[in-house]
This record gives C-alpha cells, sequence and structure tokens, in this order.
C-alpha cells in the first residue's frame, strides 16, 4: 500500500514552479560537494566498498520485487491513477474569521485548519492567493463580505490548489441544495513525510454536495469520517448528505494529501410509513371444545376482570384493521362493560352469584346460561389507604406519543382520584432500573408532576429490575391494613435481564404472598408484549388493562379507581358440574386462559382471578339439550345414565364458587343449582342480550368456529336493541365498532 501511494505521489504531485537562479545555486552547491568526498577518492574499488554495493544492489532488487507484488495484489479500482477532484466554489470569508474553525451554514458545514505555512511547504500558493485567484470575496474597510467574481484557472492549476484544502462553501439558501450524480471515489493514498521545519497540521475537510438519502446510516469506515446531517424543514424527513473527507489524523503525517469520499445515492421517491401489523405478540390458545355432558360434565375455570383485549381490538379497528384472532379473548370483550347484576350486602360476603337462560341467537336448539357476579362497592368510608408504586419504562421502545407521554397524562389522571393521605413512589427502568421519588404524600401532588414530567424515554428494557426495585420500594413503605400495590405501565418488551416469562411469573408469586399486588397497564402497537402484560398481571393478583386513549385512562383509573385499587375478594374460581340427563353437550364461551384442572378447584393453594370493588364478571356457557336437534357429538352406544341425574330432571346443571377474602388464606364456597326454568329476568334482559351481542361479535373475530351463520348485522341488531342506560357511551361505541369491522372485512 505504501508503495503504492508513493507512485501515487511521484506521479500526479505537482512542484512549484523552480527557480532558474535557485537551481543554479544548488547545482553548484552539489558539484562542489560531489568534488569534496569522491575526487581525491583512488580509481581501485576496496573490498568493503564492493561488499557494501552487493547488498545495496540486493536490497534495490528486494525492495523493486516487494513494490510490484503489492501493486499487484493490490484491488484494480485502487490501482487508477485520475484523482476526481469537483471544481470550486464560491467561499465567502471574514477576517475575523480565525483559522482551524468550522461553520454551519443551512444544510452545509465546511471544516477547514490548514495553514499557509503548511500549504507554502507543499509547494502550494497560499489562502490569499488561492483565494484571490478564484475571486473569493475580500473584506471592506468596514468588516463587510462581498462576492468578487471567480477567475478561470487552468485544470492543472485549479486541482493543485483545492487539494489538502477546505472546499468553499456557497451562500446559504431557504432550499435544500438539490441532489447530484455522485463522483467515482478517487484511490487513497499515504502521506509524505514530514518535512524538517515543517509545522504539521491534522485537518478533515468536509464537503456537502447535497445528495439525500433517506431513512439510512452513514456508511462505516475504518478511516476518520465525518458525517454531516442537513438542517430538518418543517414535514421533511431527516436526509443524509453526500460528505467528503479528507485529512489523515495519524501524528507525524501531513494533512490533506489524499481525498475520501462517501457518496449517497439520489432520493428515492417518498413511501408511506407501513403499518406495524401483525408484530405484538399475544399468547396463541385454541377455543373451547365442545364436550358431552356424559363424558366430561364438570367445567372449571378462573375469573378474568381485564379489559385489554377490547381496548386493543377498538384501536385496531379504528385504524381500520382487524386484530389478529390471539388478540381477541372472549371474556375480556364481555367484562369490559357494566351490568346490573344483583350486589351483595356486606363486606364479608363480597358478591352473589345470578343465573339467567336464554336461548342462543347462533345455534339453533341450544340455550345460553349466563353466570354473572358483581362485586361489593366499598363506601368512601371503608377505603384503605394506599401505598402506591408507580413502575414506568422509560426504555426506547416507549419514545412514542401513545406510550410513555400517555403513561404519564394517565398517571395524572389518577392522583385526582387518591385521598390526600395515599402515598405515591415512582421507579423507572430503562438500562437499568432506578428510584425517581420516595414515597410522596398526595397532597404534596405538585412534587410528583414534576418528578412524573420530568421523565424520557431512551436506552434498552431491563423490566425485571425495575420490577424487584419496584417491590423493595414498596415492602419498604409497606401499610399493614391498608393496600400496597405496584401499577406497572409498559409495552411489556423486557429485554435485558430476566426475559423468561416462566421465571417472572416465579418472581412476582412469591411476592404477592407478602401482600403487594402488581397491575399492568399496556401501551402503544408494533412491540406490544401482551402476553407478558398477561402472565404478570395474572400471578401478581391484579388486573391487565390497555390504555390506547385519554378516555381509557379516564375510563380505567378515575370511574373504575375503585375496582382497579381495592380487592373484596381473590383466587375467585368457578366450577360448574352439568346434568347429563338434561344437557347433551356443554361449551364455555372465553376463558381459555383460564382453564383449571378439576381438582384445583379445591386447593387453596392454586391462584385464581381477584375481583376488585364494582367490578362485574360474566360468563356464558352454550349447552345443547337432551333431545335437540343441534347436537355436534353421536350419542354413545353404551351410555349409562345415572339415577341421580334423572332424579334432578329439572336442573341444567349445578354452580359452585370458591373464594378468599383479601386477608383470608382458606376459601369459602358458594352454590346453587342452575334450573331449567331460570329464565331471563326483566331487569337483566338488556344486559343478557347486550353480552350475548359482545360474545357473538368476538367469536366471529376469532374466527366463529361455532356460531354458525350468525353476520354482523345480526350482532348490531341485537346490541342496539340493549343499549339501555349508556352513561358514558361505551355501547352505543361498541356498535360503532361492528360496523367498522364490517367494513374492514368486506361484508
Amino acid at each position: 500500500m505504501k508503495a503504492q501511494s508513493f507512485e501515487y505521489q511521484l506521479r500526479y504531485a505537482n512542484p512549484p514552479t523552480p527557480d532558474a537562479e535557485a537551481r543554479l545555486r544548488a547545482k553548484r552547491v552539489a558539484l562542489a560537494e560531489f568534488e569534496r568526498l569522491y575526487a581525491r577518492k583512488p580509481a581501485r574499488m576496496s573490498w568493503w566498498s564492493a561488499r557494501s554495493a552487493l547488498w545495496g544492489g540486493f536490497a534495490t532488487v528486494c525492495v523493486v520485487v516487494i513494490g510490484v507484488s503489492v501493486v499487484w495484489l493490490m484491488p484494480p479500482e485502487h490501482r487508477e491513477g485520475r484523482v476526481h477532484l469537483p471544481a470550486p466554489r464560491v467561499e465567502q470569508r471574514s477576517e475575523q474569521t480565525p483559522p482551524n474553525r468550522t461553520s454551519l451554514k443551512g444544510e452545509q458545514k465546511v471544516e477547514t485548519g490548514s495553514t499557509p505555512v503548511a500549504e507554502a511547504a507543499r509547494g502550494y500558493p497560499s489562502t490569499a492567493t488561492a483565494e484571490a485567484a478564484r475571486g473569493a470575496p475580500s473584506p471592506s474597510a468596514s468588516g463587510a463580505v462581498r462576492e468578487v467574481p471567480p477567475v478561470s484557472q487552468p485544470p492543472r492549476e485549479r486541482k493543485q490548489s483545492q487539494v489538502g484544502r477546505a472546499r468553499p462553501s456557497p451562500a446559504p439558501t431557504e432550499r435544500p441544495v438539490q441532489a447530484k450524480e455522485p463522483a467515482p471515489s478517487p484511490p487513497v493514498a499515504a502521506s509524505s513525510p514530514e518535512l524538517p521545519g515543517q509545522t504539521t497540521t491534522f485537518a478533515e475537510q468536509v464537503v456537502v454536495t447535497g445528495a439525500r438519502l433517506q431513512n439510512r446510516p452513514p456508511q462505516q469506515s475504518a478511516s476518520p469520517t465525518t458525517v454531516v446531517v442537513g438542517a430538518q424543514a418543517a414535514n421533511e424527513t431527516s436526509a443524509l448528505e453526500e460528505v467528503s473527507v479528507t485529512g489523515d489524523k495519524r501524528p507525524g503525517v501531513l494533512s490533506g494529501l489524499f481525498s475520501r469520499k462517501v457518496s449517497a445515492p439520489p432520493t428515492p421517491a417518498p413511501v408511506a410509513p407501513t403499518p406495524a401489523e401483525g408484530r405484538d405478540k399475544f399468547q396463541h390458545f385454541e377455543t373451547n371444545p365442545v364436550k358431552r355432558a356424559a363424558d366430561d360434565p364438570v367445567s372449571t375455570f378462573s375469573v378474568d376482570v381485564d379489559t385489554a383485549s377490547y381496548s386493543f381490538v377498538r384501536r385496531k379497528l379504528k385504524e381500520g384493521r382487524l386484530p389478529q384472532p390471539d388478540a381477541v379473548r372472549v371474556e375480556e370483550m364481555i367484562n369490559y362493560f357494566d351490568y346490573a347484576w344483583p350486589v351483595a350486602n356486606s363486606r364479608e360476603e363480597p358478591f352473589k352469584p345470578t343465573v339467567a337462560v336464554s336461548d342462543s341467537p347462533w345455534g339453533e336448539g341450544k340455550k345460553l346460561i349466563h353466570i354473572g357476579i358483581k362485586g361489593y362497592a366499598l363506601p368512601a368510608r371503608q377505603q384503605p389507604d394506599v401505598n402506591l408504586v408507580l413502575l414506568l419504562d422509560v426504555s426506547g421502545s416507549m419514545n412514542a406519543p401513545d406510550k410513555l407521554p400517555l403513561a404519564q397524562r394517565s398517571m395524572t389522571l389518577l392522583l385526582d382520584a387518591l385521598k390526600p393521605t395515599d402515598t405515591v413512589a415512582i421507579v423507572v427502568y430503562a438500562g437499568a432500573a432506578g428510584e425517581v421519588l420516595p414515597p410522596t404524600p398526595v397532597k404534596d401532588k405538585e412534587t410528583i408532576l414534576d418528578a412524573l414530567n420530568a421523565l424520557r424515554p431512551g436506552g434498552s428494557t431491563a423490566g425485571a429490575a425495575g420490577i424487584k426495585l419496584a417491590y423493595e420500594l414498596a415492602e419498604r413503605s409497606f401499610r399493614k391494613g391498608g393496600v400496597n400495590r405496584i401499577l406497572l405501565a409498559t409495552d411489556g418488551d423486557f429485554n435485558v435481564g430476566i426475559t423468561d416469562q416462566n421465571e417472572l411469573k416465579g418472581f412476582v408469586e412469591r411476592e404477592r404472598e407478602k401482600g403487594v399486588y402488581l397491575s399492568v397497564l399496556g401501551f402503544g402497537e408494533g412491540n406490544y408484549r401482551d402476553e407478558m402484560a398477561q402472565a404478570l398481571a395474572q400471578n401478581g393478583n391484579g388486573v391487565a388493562a390497555y390504555i390506547d386513549t385519554l378516555n381509557e385512562a379516564k375510563k380505567v383509573l378515575v370511574q373504575e379507581s375503585t375496582a382497579s385499587l381495592f380487592p373484596i375478594a381473590k383466587d375467585v374460581k368457578v366450577q360448574i358440574e352439568f346434568n347429563p340427563a338434561t344437557v347433551a353437550e356443554y361449551r364455555l364461551v372465553g376463558y381459555e386462559t383460564r382453564a383449571l384442572n378439576r381438582e384445583e378447584f379445591n386447593n387453596d393453594k392454586v391462584d385464581a382471578g381477584d375481583v376488585g370493588s364494582g367490578h362485574t364478571v360474566t360468563a356464558i356457557y352454550e349447552i345443547t339439550p337432551v333431545g335437540s336437534k343441534g347436537r355436534l357429538i353421536d350419542e354413545r352406544r353404551y351410555a349409562d345414565s345415572s339415577g341421580d341425574a334423572r332424579d334432578k330432571g329439572n336442573e341444567y346443571g349445578f354452580l359452585k364458587i370458591r373464594y378468599k377474602l383479601p386477608n383470608g388464606f382458606r376459601s369459602r364456597l358458594l352454590q346453587q343449582p342452575i334450573l331449567m326454568d331460570a329464565g331471563v329476568p326483566a331487569a337483566l334482559a338488556e344486559d343478557v342480550r347486550f353480552s350475548t351481542a359482545v360474545a357473538g361479535f368476538a367469536q366471529i373475530l376469532r374466527g366463529g368456529k361455532y356460531t354458525g351463520s350468525l353476520r354482523f348485522e345480526d350482532v348490531i341488531r341485537e346490541a342496539e336493541g340493549a343499549l339501555g342506560e349508556d352513561a358514558y357511551g361505551y355501547r352505543d361505541e361498541f356498535v360503532d365498532l361492528v360496523r367498522r369491522a364490517q367494513r374492514a372485512r368486506g361484508m
């Protein structure tokens, strides 16, 4: 490489104009020195001189062989002898601008650092002379800069005046520089050795030529390269300018003897951003199958009060897209709405079940069994103090308007729903976790808001470290007899520390036994990890919600704040035993991710869902009565009906519910039969119809495996007839979502 570079310099170096008198004096001095050294030498060469000449010749041959080999092995593009130097540009300079400066004009940047001494040592004209030759502006008496028309130069002189010097930049303009074809890159040549008595300068020449490349990172290079990004105009995407770099920053090497160029292709036509569809992660599950009551008469599941699925589905439909099937959890779609199930009168018996039986709108000859419970609503005087830790994800993945900024505004709404005696602490995590605010009374609201609004996103996502720190802080400020809860706001993307879902679940399970619960609020799309949020909330005795708008934040954190913060029952499980004498087949609508084994119902060590103050929970079973033509499973040839079942001919089944009080360790049991003539009470008729419409809509979005010929028009008709007293407009919004889904599917 060095041999080629040296040859390059010898071939294309432009020495200064020779001085005749100086050459004559130098010749005389050289002749005199030669005469002094060699004139009186004997004619016969000594043995030592002969050996020195022999070794010198051998060394010369070796150098030649090595040089030829290096040139031969060099890539063809490095063997070119041409140097592509762009045409000069008009430069504006003032006497007040010192050397070694960086001037930024509009979208263009020029770094200069060569000195007149270094230019003269290389045989270049001085800065003033070169600028005068190019027509650079000269300062007036008042210091103003005026332009001088450029003077044309011969091609050779023009190239000589530009090597190693900063290329002048044009006057700034309001419009971006037009792109042009990139020039081919010249071969890289090494600098010449430093001359005695010469000042070495280390400069980089940066030239912006105007080519723009949209959304592309700068090219990587082992040699020093400077990248200049142009100023971004209004409604204009950021672009990468074409940059030419000259100068070598190695000590003892003159700068400016080679040029390197990083060029960008012409700007492609703007392309509309592609929506982040299908990249959100949800747990995959299969729709509950139809079961034969004679073979498997018992169904067991954990209750679910989460609403994240409905909010996410709503967001997708408002964007004009259908959600992915695994994002649709039927039970969360149903439980998003409030129903007028009868309420218990005591905190010691926090709820009582309600059973209603109606015809199935999508299955001829089938029935729907609604099981509804509504949690006891704690009066304000009975609400305990809250020790709340806000755990906020401030990683780079939260850098979007619908993520961290929306989370900050949501937490501001939550502060209005808390009592002055409650305390709030703030923990954040990105690449690491940190405590932003110690436990602070809500009455000191300004301090909490200042800490909350100062957060900015950036970095990786050490979610596990943040969860651990939040639990430590909650335990230090633990309130005995109060509510100790962590509220996690995240998109669920954990990529640092503990990232295994099962390991995180185990950690959260151990911590909940200490009385600290965990709820999760999901934000954003394209990177949303619903499966992680669901796992943490289910095992942390908390709720999982998805916040897509500020209105949803108001619903979850203000209107339903008592349900989100104050549990009235935990580990709530439901089990139904169907009567084979009256029920041929059954199917649980939804709750696929909440299924329990039959033996887990009576095991108090098995975790289940929690119910908060005022929460409503609804479950729907579709059954096929005995003798109905809507059966999907053939009768067994050797069926043996039990005598006890025949004696209970007026029952479809038997309902049992187990639960624990918030501070209890032993479960309590509620039970009652499901009568065939239960019917639907008049006061609950609208709620039963509306919940049925929501269940049908959710099943259609999941593929409609068991809904037969049910269509969106049927859902709209059923829902519009059951709007009832829609105080906040949620049911009317549901009808609009069904119409949006109909348009998105093209039906």
